[in-house]
């Protein structure tokens, strides 16, 4: 008797929505690289921003779509290397980095090789059962996205207070570094998909947000400076959070077993 072979099944038609908005984040952030060596920074920051914005409508569209698949997890994933990896890496590097080539080539390879190895930590963990940082609603380092906002923080400063410093290599090298350490870390930091607000203060929050909407749209740079800058200083909340879930759950009673 002739053994059944089983055929690959292809792309559900539900997913390509998602991941057809997963292929324009990609353009996005490789139209940047190509603003970035014309030299046309704001628009080359402004379009991996735009990545950004992609990247994080796509899964919510798979999930109302049900069109979730393998296939758009691993294009994602790809997509995301090369938006938040290594298009910031070469846009950082071709506006300052270059000034110090050697060094500045290596710390644009180290994020962008640390940018990946994040995102595979982040898909060697999708079906592992413990994680403990997942459990509590916390993220294990800076995702790649944040990650890309931060390394490019110099350049919002420079673009709104004109000032050479913050294109000085001797201050963006080491930021980059730092940026690209964050990623890898185990940090705990702050997860938005497991915020959830109290009914109290819904409306406030719906409020700041239009807020920081329409700062957006008339003080681009200066509000993306602060929003950097507010992520950074809530990585020690965050730690200290974490650090709080892990002594409460130390304390509490283990489960009796169903034995005794």
């Amino acid at each position: 008797m002739a053994k059944r072979v089983s055929r690959a099944r292809g792309i559900p038609l539900r997913a390509i929505a998602p991941n057809a908005v997963t292929a324009l984040a990609l353009c996005s952030g490789l139209t940047g690289v190509r603003y970035g060596i014309s030299g046309e920074w704001e628009r080359a920051v402004l379009m991996i921003l735009l990545a950004g914005a992609l990247d994080g409508i796509d899964g919510q569209i798979a999930r109302m779509v049900r069109g979730e698949s393998r296939f758009g997890a691993e294009l994602d994933s790809l997509a995301d290397s090369i938006s938040f990896g290594v298009s910031p890496a070469l846009v950082v590097y071709l506006w300052s980095l270059m000034a110090f080539p050697r060094v500045g080539w290596i710390v644009a390879l180290v994020y962008a090789v640390f940018a990946a190895l994040r995102l595979a930590r982040f898909n060697a963990q999708i079906d592992v059962v413990e994680q403990p940082h997942k459990s509590a609603g916390f993220l294990t380092g800076v995702p790649a996205p944040a990650g890309a906002g931060l390394a490019m923080l110099p350049m919002y400063l420079s673009f709104w207070t004109g000032e050479e410093i913050f294109r000085s290599y001797w201050l963006v090298t080491p930021w980059v570094a730092f940026v690209a350490f964050l990623m890898v870390s185990n940090l705990a930091t702050f997860s938005w998909s497991s915020l959830k607000l109290r009914r109290t203060i819904r409306f406030e929050a719906i409020i700041a947000v239009v807020v920081v909407a329409a700062a957006m749209v008339s003080a681009p740079f200066q509000t993306l400076s602060v929003v950097c800058i507010a992520y950074l200083v809530s990585i020690p909340f965050s730690i200290a959070s974490y650090a709080r879930v892990r002594r409460q759950r130390a304390a509490a009673p283990a489960s009796p077993s169903p034995l005794a």
